[in-house]
C-alpha cells in the first residue's frame, strides 16, 4: 500500500493508493490529525511533498513504512525535468506533469492548476517537463482589484458572468472571470496551435468554477497532483 502527502499552506492532502489506483483521499487540517493517521494507518511506502517546514516531522510519524521518499529537486522523477532553475521550482507544478504523463503518456500535456496561482505546465511527448506560466489566481485577483484601489470593493466570484456588466459589481465579475476564462482559452490555443495533439489536464481547488466554463477541450483531474506523486513514489521503489 502506498502513501502520498501533500501538505500544503492550510491543510495536507493524503492519497492511499494499491499500486497506481487510488483507494481513498483524505484531508487534514490539523496536524495532529495527520499524525493520528499516519501512527495508525497501515501502508509499505510513503513519498511527501510540503511547501512548509514539516516533513521531519511527516516523515517520524511514518515509521510503519519500508521506504520513505521526499520530492525534491534531488530524488528521481518519470520524467525528465529541463527548467531552467530547477530550485525555484514548486514540487507541486513538478508532481502535477508526472501525473499528466501517467494519464496521457506519449504526447504533449498542458497541466492548469487553478489555484491560489494559475500555473501552466508543458510536459512534451518525450516525457520532457519544460516550464510554462504563472498568473494570478481567480480570488487573487478579485482581492488585488479591492485592495489596490480606493473605492472598489471586494467581489464574490460567480459562473456565467455577464460580458457586459452594468453596476460595479458586475463589472468587476465581468472584468475578472471573463478575463480569466479568455486568458485561459487563449494559452490552451497557443499551446495546441504548436504542439498537435496536445492534451489539457485541470486540477486545483478552482478547478469546478472553470471546468464547464471553459470551451477548449479539457480533462478535469482533481486528483492530478496525488497521482503524480504515487507515480513518483513507484518509479523510485522500482529504480532503487
Amino acid at each position: 500500500m502506498n502513501l502520498v502527502i501533500d501538505s500544503g499552506n492550510s491543510a495536507a492532502k493524503v492519497g492511499i493508493f494499491d499500486d497506481q489506483k487510488l483507494l481513498e483521499k483524505l484531508t487534514f487540517a490539523v496536524l495532529d490529525d495527520l499524525k493520528s493517521f499516519l501512527v495508525s494507518a497501515d501502508y509499505s511506502y510513503v513519498i511527501v511533498s510540503s511547501v512548509k517546514e514539516d516533513v521531519d516531522a511527516i516523515l517520524a510519524w511514518s515509521d510503519k513504512a519500508v521506504r520513505k521518499f521526499v520530492l525534491n529537486i534531488h530524488l528521481p522523477l518519470p520524467i525528465t525535468n529541463v527548467y531552467a532553475t530547477p530550485q525555484t521550482l514548486g514540487m507541486d507544478r513538478l508532481a502535477g506533469a508526472c501525473g499528466a504523463v501517467q494519464l496521457f503518456p506519449g504526447v504533449p500535456c498542458l497541466v492548469i492548476d487553478a489555484g491560489t496561482c494559475i500555473t501552466y505546465d508543458f510536459v512534451d511527448a518525450n516525457r520532457n517537463y519544460q516550464g510554462g506560466g504563472i498568473s494570478p489566481g481567480l480570488n487573487m485577483r478579485f482581492r488585488a482589484v479591492h485592495t489596490f484601489t480606493a473605492k472598489l470593493p471586494l467581489v464574490t466570484p460567480i459562473k456565467g458572468a455577464r460580458l457586459i456588466g452594468d453596476t460595479t459589481e458586475s463589472s468587476i465579475q465581468s472584468g475578472v472571470v471573463n478575463g480569466l476564462l479568455a486568458e485561459m482559452e487563449g494559452i490552451i490555443r497557443l499551446y495546441t496551435e504548436e504542439f498537435p495533439g496536445l492534451r489539457v489536464i485541470l486540477c486545483g481547488g478552482d478547478a469546478g468554477f472553470f471546468e464547464n466554463q471553459l470551451k477548449a477541450s479539457i480533462f478535469a483531474s482533481p486528483e492530478l497532483v496525488l497521482l503524480g506523486l504515487n507515480s513518483i513514489l513507484i518509479h523510485n521503489v522500482n529504480h532503487s
